[in-house]
């Protein structure tokens, strides 16, 4: 599907792309499209802080980078400590209370990076004045989903899922409990009836981890903007979501019309 997707735009005149991608293994996945993009004739910047642990530049595009208030050290410590808590047992509560600070910790890097973003009038100035044709963004930071509304330009979602199901959300997606498991529950999608209720209770805490995670971009949003934003409201906008996800892989779940699995980007070729 992303070999046609990237053959299509191939015989298309060529576009401007703006870029907000999100650092580590998520821009692993991007680059590679950009680079595509970039190779096809598109005009394509990316936007990120100077402070990153993966994102570098290109000859495929050209990079424009802000300054942020935290040094290399930091955000490597910071990445270090989230990934080394996922591999950590324990229980239920004790993994919940570790999962909840290292996401705050983690989000207060995101947050930070996206004001300062957002109050570099310079770089904005030139954002506006540039005529993107569309933002292609991962939304698991809404950085690049504020400036799509600001912009006012269509948005490309590229992600490989979404915590507590905000992805689920924005576009209207089912996801009945009965059949399709939750994250970290290690359940399949052939579930006994306590299964099913376990499978529906395990969406309780992801209420709070979400309201502290998303809700800073929310306001952050709001005042940027100048209006009430939601982070529903900064979802709801994608016209495409390019989904990492592979069936091969992963149980089955229902898709809306605009979400598209690009499994096999992720994917060795030749």
């Amino acid at each position: 599907v992303v070999v046609l997707f990237l053959s299509l735009l191939g015989l298309a005149a060529a576009g401007k792309l703006l870029v907000v991608p999100v650092d580590g293994s998520h821009w692993l996945s991007m680059r590679e499209v950009v680079d595509i993009l970039g190779q096809r004739g598109h005009e394509v910047v990316v936007v990120a802080p100077e402070v990153t642990m993966r994102i570098k530049p290109s000859k495929n595009f050209v990079m424009k980078m802000f300054s942020v208030p935290y040094t290399q050290e930091d955000l490597k410590k910071e990445f270090q400590a989230f990934f080394h808590f996922s591999f950590e047992q324990g229980s239920f509560l004790e993994r919940f209370v570790k999962a909840y600070q290292g996401i705050k910790r983690i989000t207060n890097f995101g947050v930070s990076s996206c004001g300062h973003l957002l109050q570099n009038k310079e770089l904005i100035r030139y954002l506006e004045e540039s005529k993107f044709d569309a933002v292609l963004t991962d939304p698991v930071l809404l950085c690049g989903a504020i400036l799509a509304k600001h912009l006012s330009l269509p948005a490309v979602y590229f992600l490989r899922g979404i915590p507590c199901g905000l992805d689920f959300d924005a576009t209207q997606c089912p996801r009945p409990p009965s059949y399709v498991p939750r994250g970290f529950t290690q359940l399949t999608d052939y579930m006994t009836f306590l299964q099913r209720v376990k499978n529906l209770l395990h969406d309780i805490p992801d209420i709070f981890l979400c309201d502290f995670a998303f809700e800073p971009y929310s306001k952050l949003a709001s005042e940027f903007l100048q209006q009430d934003m939601t982070v529903q409201d900064l979802l709801h906008q994608a016209s495409v979501w390019l989904l990492r996800s592979e069936f091969v892989l992963e149980y089955p779940r229902p898709l809306m019309p605009n979400i598209i699995p690009i499994g096999g980007v992720n994917c060795a070729h030749k």
